[in-house]
């Protein structure tokens, strides 16, 4: 399968000349750099980050670089030619060689530091001088900043290098972890889903890494064998980075008085916020406390639908920690996330998540999220009483937002205007019994059938005849309620709408990255096919390969069904 291709956009960007003119590098500006970075920014070796919000670094550049992909629809959304994809500088650029890029784009890149939450609980052993002062961006670079088409984005390299929040590690990704961020995010954005983007992916033909992975059909829960492994760097793009770990750091130096500046930093840091992801929400005349308030009303509201449609749809973060919360309420950070195949409340893709970020734990994470952030906007309206009181509310009303739109989405997913809690609660127990595929039940449901034998096509095992009664009876009550004002065509169109017909199964996106391991990467091409459009049929060819159920043997296999967070 070729490569993708977009149509050539209106006045698109054709040259790495007409895409250094679109840079504007607000952070840069209106932040602080960390005062104790160097000039040249080579700085990549593990320290204490004192104070300012970001440290200037220069990417690594992996060696011997080779294109494998990139995003066709970002191109698009971008005004850039898909030609440039394989322009020389551009391709220099982001496999993180910036020494011959054209000004004004910065011959630098930035990393910021961040803290770390875990379920409302603040660590700071995981920072290596158990201080909090030396946990950030370890291996993630931003190197640009622009408007394009009317719109600031912010790109940044997964994978380019050491920084000095590297914790001692190498800074690398490897292609294998690089290929599912790649993919995965733009399977997010075409789901309608709230998701970073990925620009480009490119990998080293000669550079490797040692990582634990699984050994070939291991049943090890964790990896068993160290294995070399080619990096790459994907491009990961958002309207910016900020995470909830972020306003953290910044608070809790703000209450610590660490340093004479650390209020006027966190309060810096916030405004900010406010000017790149809640510019058309919030007006900046207001007060700090209105602007504060409505900032986290806005933040509530983007959270809570966010995690929405993660349930909608079966996607499971893995590791929901603060410092992965993006504060512009969208999905940032794919490491070890996955989707529901077989239906579980409590999957949990990643080894070391445990339940509290396993699927239908994740409102409640995104919940012990907003509370961090709560409590990290305080200290700047910490003398009024009023404002204090507001924000208390707004935190404490977090769980009836959410239960409101999972109910609603919960309706929709079933055809239906309004909640039937029983109805469902009696669904969720046959579909655990049956060990129902949790995609496929749903949008066979969309066809609207008559017989239960008609989702058998969504069941891992054959249920008995007493169960396949259950099922008659469910469907019967469910095919009653459905709404009378509307035609069975309408309901269908509705459903599938929400119901998408394809997902991600990693067992179907192992093979693609073992065989970019080999320099062949037409199933990566094939899966950006399938990922773009997720709704639709697509064929008998596409819906035979990638619109079945996981093979059994399958099943408990290392590397398939479970991973640990290393990449």
């Amino acid at each position: 399968m070729s490569e993708p291709k977009s149509p050539k956009t209106l006045n698109s960007i054709t040259n790495m000349d007409e895409f250094a003119n679109t840079a504007s590098y607000s952070l840069l500006e209106a932040l602080n750099a960390d005062p104790g970075a160097t000039d040249s920014g080579e700085d990549y070796w593990p320290r204490q980050v004192f104070s300012g919000h970001y440290v200037p670094v220069k990417p690594t550049p992996i060696r011997n670089p080779a294109y494998i992909s990139h995003s066709a629809s970002l191109f698009d959304e971008l005004g850039v030619d898909p030609a440039l994809a394989q322009e020389k500088h551009f391709a220099e650029m982001f496999s993180g060689d910036l020494s011959g890029v054209p000004t004004p784009i910065n011959p630098f890149g930035w990393a910021t530091g961040y803290a770390l939450s875990i379920y409302g609980t603040e660590y700071n052993e995981q920072c290596p001088f158990k201080t909090g002062n030396g946990y950030g961006d370890g291996r993630a670079l931003s190197v640009f900043e622009g408007v394009l088409n009317g719109k600031r984005w912010e790109m940044q390299l997964k994978g380019g290098g050491t920084t000095p929040y590297c914790r001692g590690a190498d800074g690398r990704a490897v292609l294998r972890s690089s290929v599912r961020e790649f993919l995965a995010q733009e399977f997010m954005h075409a789901l309608g889903i709230p998701s970073t983007r990925s620009l480009c992916l490119f990998a080293s033909q000669s550079e490797t890494v040692d990582r634990p992975w699984y050994r070939e059909g291991s049943h090890s829960e964790n990896p068993d064998i160290m294995v070399p492994s080619p990096v790459a760097i994907t491009t990961r793009v958002a309207s910016s980075f900020l995470r909830v770990g972020q306003i953290e750091l910044f608070a809790r130096r703000a209450r610590s008085q660490a340093h004479s500046t650390a209020m006027q930093e966190l309060e810096h840091i916030v405004e900010y916020a406010i000017e790149r992801e809640y510019k058309q929400q919030i007006d900046r005349s207001l007060p700090l406390p209105e602007k504060v308030i409505t900032l986290a009303t806005e933040f509530r509201e983007r959270l809570t639908t966010l995690v929405t449609h993660w349930m909608r749809v079966g996607f499971c973060q893995g590791n929901f920690n603060s410092d992965n919360c993006a504060v512009g309420g969208f999905t940032l950070d794919f490491g070890p996330f996955g989707f529901c195949e077989r239906f579980e409340p409590y999957f949990q893709p990643w080894t070391g998540g445990g339940r509290h970020f396993s699927f239908f734990n994740q409102p409640l994470a995104a919940e012990k999220n907003f509370e961090s952030f709560c409590s990290a906007l305080m200290p700047l309206i910490v003398k009024d009483e009023a404002a204090l009181e507001k924000l208390g509310l707004i935190q404490d009303e977090f769980s009836t937002v959410m239960q409101a739109k999972l109910k609603h989405m919960w309706s929709r997913k079933l055809g239906y205007e309004e909640f039937d809690s029983d109805l469902l609660q009696n669904l969720f127990k046959l579909m655990m019994m049956t060990h129902v595929d949790y995609t496929i039940f749903f949008r066979e449901l969309s066809q609207l059938p008559d017989n239960a034998s008609a989702l058998a096509a969504s069941f891992y095992t054959e249920p008995d005849e007493d169960t396949m009664i259950e099922w008659q009876a469910w469907l019967n009550e469910w095919r009653e309620k459905l709404p009378s004002a509307n035609t069975e065509k309408e309901i269908m169109s509705k459903m599938k709408q929400v119901n998408p017909k394809y997902t991600w199964r990693e067992w179907l996106v192992v093979p693609a990255y073992k065989q970019a391991e080999r320099g062949e990467y037409s199933l990566i091409h094939e899966l950006q096919q399938v990922f773009a459009d997720p709704y639709g049929e697509q064929g008998a060819e596409l819906e035979g390969k990638y619109y079945q159920l996981r093979p059994l043997k399958l099943f408990d296999v290392g590397g398939v069904t479970h991973y640990s967070c290393s990449s």
